[in-house]
């Protein structure tokens, strides 16, 4: 039967593409007649696309005999629409004209890899996140790149969530947002949750995998992810997204824009309310989120000034479901204190200037600002006043030293500095200078609002107060010569300076002022061979250092000393772009000294304890495929095979029966979260012109929670699928209104994307206590989108 049902569908497929005959084949340039590879060209109502090689030659496969509009972009010149009456076979020429006005992506021009620099890297366009952003955060709307993996506190993809890319941890992992720095200097995270909808008011995402090209920030580890915000729409616009589904789960989102005003001025605002239930027992999230942008637009200057702010409440759910509990229990939420919650506001503020100063010239300066203030609040049973600094209680012969209360752990911070690029590209070269100088300051302290008892403890009674000052200053240069004709040669170097000191008394009432200065240099190096005008090849070796975070210094073990990491990058790649079928493959092998590493433990925040290995390694072959069989089918599919390994661990495992921790000698041992396999694929089918379908499969192997390759101590591999219908349509007066359906989770699997465990042995049996984050079952959304 399966045979029968194989061999059907082959025949399906070879006698739609019986059908599909045509070529459209051309060459995009400026009006002088030069080339311009790089450009995008797209057809109307399919799924086909190709970009220019660099003598602006395209080729489209398979389209049948119709009535087209090819839509044709490239930064600095007018967007082109050219209308085709397709009946046979066509080679067309398209010149564009420069733009009139400067072009947003000049702000993030010094922070991307271009087509010829040697990195593996993924572009999402604003069409790719409108299919995919309904509710879900940022990291889920990244799950079908190559190498991601997405997980969720709450278990529906709203929330506290965060990413791995090749198996690196977020905090390994550079954003920037319009070329401006993104991470927490102290944790080097993205906190996703506090830029709630941020997908609403993005151009574009660029993923760069590796070490990357420099960009500002801190060395990435695992991956650079560089958003560009709305661009300049010159038309007035507006619309209106709503959804809602499974766990009370629904979303609201208002946004208009001025358009272009007197030619030269021009207004975007969005309003976002995204709230959730949970999958998790009471792991409900309330979120807020406002994004404004004003610029003045001229031929040779962009000056604009942006603002976005999220306001969160989310119900604490970091402490994971106890492995005794999963086949039983799989809400369970260990807390039931109902404001048991974290709740943080921060708001963005920057100031860019972009300019022209010849053709072949130009530069991006921009200002910014983030400041945060917020908490989290526990209820707490059984607490040594002594650890709160408050006197015991006395009452007639009783001496009173533990209460029941209610703590707030709070963090007001402020990350400001400014930073700039300078481009320079000409016929065989491009020259990047950049860099920046940028404050942190966080004060992070702890309150009693309530004990039971109280002796000398006043309302909002403050316990410990300590500071962390962080200065970081960079400054990279990025060259790509054109050694030969198909031989280009990259070089890239970067210096980072940084100061990090911290002073005060942490929750524990230990001193943990300290104070810490690097000097980094990071180089890159790499060749680029276009062997045909179909197929590259690169090869790329990349030094990178990164300092250890805040609590990789204060919960280090015994008071450890930590060192910053060391990452040797060496890949090389190959694409081939052969329309109907596009590919790339990338062979990596990432080496590091002093990576810091899992313990299994983690602190009161639900962060991981972790301490440096003298060496171990990552190496894999990562592989995306993009299909095109007829102009309203496109199949997508992307396999990462890895290994990665510690070359020798050695386990300490605490010993509640001596008091001294036990020893193992176990060898090479597999690094935590870090899959042999990951591999993924999407089917989009223009069913008509205006109703699509898209069935996405993701498969993720076994994954292991601590270095010690233990089955017992391990993610299960699991397998998801995800349907949606969307429809789009164009009534009189309105642009676009599109209605969809999604069903996350078709099979209803049941499977866990993150754990801790921290192992320990008891009267001679070793023993654990673990939290695993189960993630929802077959879940449904539906929703509304209005453009006016």
């Amino acid at each position: 039967m399966i045979k029968r049902i194989l061999l059907f569908a082959v025949s399906c497929f070879v006698s739609l593409a019986a059908f599909a005959q045509l070529t459209i084949t051309g060459t995009i340039s400026n009006e002088q007649d030069q080339p311009l590879g790089g450009a995008s060209v797209v057809a109307d109502h399919t799924l086909l696309g190709a970009i220019t090689n660099d003598d602006g030659t395209f080729r489209l496969k398979n389209l049948p005999p119709g009535q087209y509009t090819l839509f044709v972009t490239f930064m600095g010149y007018q967007k082109v629409e050219y209308q085709l009456d397709l009946k046979a076979p066509a080679t067309i020429r398209i010149k564009m004209k420069p733009a009139e006005i400067l072009a947003d992506e000049v702000t993030i021009h010094g922070s991307r890899a271009g087509l010829k620099d040697p990195v593996s890297f993924t572009n999402l366009s604003k069409a790719d996140l409108r299919a995919e952003n309904q509710i879900r955060d940022i990291p889920f709307l990244l799950i079908n790149t190559p190498s991601v993996v997405a997980t969720s506190d709450g278990g529906t993809g709203v929330g506290y969530s965060a990413l791995r890319i090749r198996g690196t941890d977020p905090s390994r992992i550079n954003v920037t947002i319009d070329g401006v720095p993104f991470n927490d200097p102290e944790s080097h995270e993205v906190y996703w949750v506090d830029i709630p909808d941020i997908a609403s008011s993005t151009e574009n995402i660029q993923i760069q995998r590796g070490v990357g090209s420099s960009t500002q920030g801190a060395a990435a580890f695992g991956a650079n992810i560089n958003f560009q915000t709305l661009a300049l729409n010159p038309k007035p616009n507006a619309e209106i997204n709503t959804s809602a589904g499974s766990f009370n789960t629904w979303k609201t989102s208002l946004s208009a824009g001025t358009g272009l005003i007197s030619d030269h001025f021009s207004m975007d605002v969005r309003l976002s309310k995204i709230h959730s239930d949970g999958f998790i027992d009471r792991a409900y999230t309330n979120l807020a989120s406002a994004y404004i942008s004003a610029g003045y637009f001229s031929g040779k200057n962009i000056f604009k000034a942006t603002f976005f702010t999220g306001k969160e409440r989310t119900y604490q759910a970091w402490g994971g479901v106890p492995s005794e509990l999963l086949q039983t229990q799989r809400t369970f939420n260990p807390y039931t204190y109902k404001d048991e919650v974290d709740d943080y506001l921060q708001n963005n503020a920057r100031l860019h200037w972009s300019g022209q100063i010849r053709p072949k010239l130009d530069f991006s300066v921009a200002l910014h600002y983030t400041g945060g203030s917020g908490y989290y609040e526990q209820y707490r049973v059984g607490e040594a006043l002594a650890d709160y600094l408050i006197n015991p209680v006395i009452i007639g012969a009783d001496t009173i030293t533990e209460s029941t209360l209610v703590r707030r752990k709070w963090l007001n911070n402020r990350f400001y500095g400014g930073v700039y690029s300078v481009n320079y590209h000409s016929k065989g070269i491009a020259v990047t200078a950049g860099g920046g100088l940028n404050q942190y300051t966080g004060d992070h302290y702890g309150r009693v609002i309530w004990s039971e008892f109280a002796s000398n403890a006043g309302p909002d009674y403050e316990y410990y107060l300590n500071r962390g000052i962080k200065n970081d200053a960079n400054q990279f240069v990025k060259v790509n010569y054109q050694l030969a004709r198909k031989l280009g040669l990259y070089a890239d170097m970067q210096y980072r300076f940084v100061n990090y000191r911290i002073s005060g008394i942490d929750d524990d009432l230990s001193t943990i002022t300290q104070n810490h200065n690097y000097h980094f240099l990071n180089p890159k190096f790499g060749l680029t061979y276009n062997i045909s005008d179909i197929q590259k090849a690169f090869l790329s070796y990349s030094i990178a250092h990164r300092e250890p975070t805040r609590s990789n210094f204060i919960d280090a073990p015994n008071h450890q000393n930590v060192r910053p990491e060391i990452l040797r990058d060496l890949e090389a790649g190959y694409q081939i772009d052969q329309r109907p079928v596009s590919a790339n493959f990338t062979l990596y092998w990432m080496d590091y000294t002093d990576q810091l590493i899992l313990t299994g433990q983690i602190n009161d925040v639900g962060a991981p304890i972790m301490v440096n290995i003298p060496s171990s390694f990552r190496a894999g072959l990562e592989s995306a495929v993009r299909i095109n069989p007829i102009k309203s089918i496109q199949l997508e599919m992307n396999l990462t095979l890895s290994r990665n390994k510690i070359r020798n661990f050695t386990e300490y495992v605490d010993d509640w029966d001596t008091g001294i921790q036990k020893v193992a000698d176990l060898g090479r041992t597999d690094l935590a979260f870090s899959p042999e396999i990951i591999t993924g694929g999407r089917l989009t089918w223009l069913i008509l012109d205006d109703l699509r379908f898209m069935l996405d499969s993701r498969y993720v192997g076994r994954q292991y929670i601590d270095n010690t390759s233990d089955l017992n101590r391990s993610l299960d591999p699991y397998w998801i699928n995800n349907i949606s219908f969307s429809w789009t349509i164009k009534p009189p007066k309105i642009q676009e209104l599109m209605l969809f359906v999604q069903v996350n989770n078709l099979l209803n699997h049941q499977y866990e994307t993150n754990g801790w465990v921290y192992s320990y042995y008891y009267e001679g049996q070793r023993n654990k206590m673990d939290g695993y984050f189960p993630q929802a079952g077959i879940n449904f959304m539906g929703g509304l989108r209005v453009r006016l």
